[in-house]
């Protein structure tokens, strides 16, 4: 902290009065800047540097599409600090409801139409190898040390069999896209404007047509009928998809769906066990539930869900 309040003695925000905005799951800290009822947003990612210059090259990638991310006022590459555009306190999450999901899920589904035509140019692949990398965090962190649970060479066999099934499909829809890959309701920022702000997009990568689709609609944090959900990426789908049937498209979302899910099982059971963030824990139970509901509803990957389902009980 002492080298980020001698920064900002040397910029604008010397007068300033420094509050403490929020945290999220890395190791990145953020602030809130205040005088009179001008605010601003510090970032201090001193321990993750490594993440900063990729926030700084995306934020330029998606502000050129028109994706409202927040403006960069001054930077610290050298010791990890950013003066941000303030969004304000208010993410999507803390107004989702039944009677408002449609609407504002139909306006995010918008800033996802406009990210895929970002650049993608540089941005590392989503690609076979990745995928699996991200699945296998579930069998570590969340079957043999969560849960404590030791597969069977039977169960190995059958768990990465299937996990090979969901990456072919994943891999067999439209890709080399833009992917923000945390597209969901806590990075979402309703703003003062009461327009959406995008935040958390520093991990981006290349990858498949629905994964920001399916963080946004199938979110870990909040949950709505698949009915509802069906209808909606299919409104996705008819804007950048349009020769895709129903069917073809729900399997890939769904297929996508259970890449994600299945990874962020292992992350979030990590995040606990290795990072004492043990708030995560809280959701495990709804990414569990959307994973065993999906393998379920295929017989490529319904003895997976019969698996989950079991060991899980």
């Amino acid at each position: 902290m002492s080298k980020l309040k001698a920064w900002l003695e040397t910029t604008f925000l010397k007068e300033y009065a420094i509050t403490v905005a929020s945290a999220d799951a890395s190791f990145r800290k953020y602030y809130r800047a205040i005088k009179n009822e001008k605010t601003y947003i510090i970032m201090d990612s001193s321990l993750e540097l490594d993440s900063l210059k990729p926030f700084v090259g995306i934020s330029s990638r998606l502000s050129s599409v028109d994706v409202n991310v927040p403006k960069i006022y001054a930077q610290n590459l050298e010791e990890g600090f950013l003066i941000l555009e303030d969004f304000g306190n208010t993410n999507l999450l803390d107004v989702l409801d039944e009677s408002n999901f449609e609407i504002h899920y139909l306006n995010a589904i918008d800033e996802i139409v406009k990210m895929q035509k970002a650049d993608v140019t540089k941005l590392p692949l989503y690609d076979k190898k990745f995928l699996h990398f991200e699945m296998d965090l579930m069998r570590e962190w969340y079957l043999e040390k969560k849960l404590a649970y030791s597969l069977k060479d039977e169960e190995q066999n059958l768990v990465q069999n299937t996990l090979e099934k969901i990456s072919e499909v994943v891999l067999s829809q439209p890709k080399n896209i833009f992917v923000h890959r945390d597209f969901h309701s806590r990075n979402i920022m309703l703003t003062n404007k009461q327009t959406l702000g995008v935040i958390d997009y520093q991990d981006a990568m290349c990858g498949a047509i629905t994964y920001d689709l399916v963080s946004l609609l199938k979110d870990c944090y909040i949950s709505f009928k698949r009915k509802n959900i069906e209808k909606l990426a299919l409104s996705f789908r008819d804007k950048v998809s349009p020769q895709t049937d129903d069917t073809e498209f729900l399997k890939w979302f769904d297929f996508m769906g259970l890449q994600r899910h299945i990874k962020v099982l292992g992350v979030f059971s990590r995040l606990s066990i290795r990072d004492g963030k043990d708030g995560y824990l809280d959701d495990i139970p709804l990414t569990l539930s959307y994973t065993i509901e999906t393998a379920l509803r295929y017989e490529e990957t319904q003895a997976l869900g019969e698996f989950l389902q079991r060991v899980s009980q």
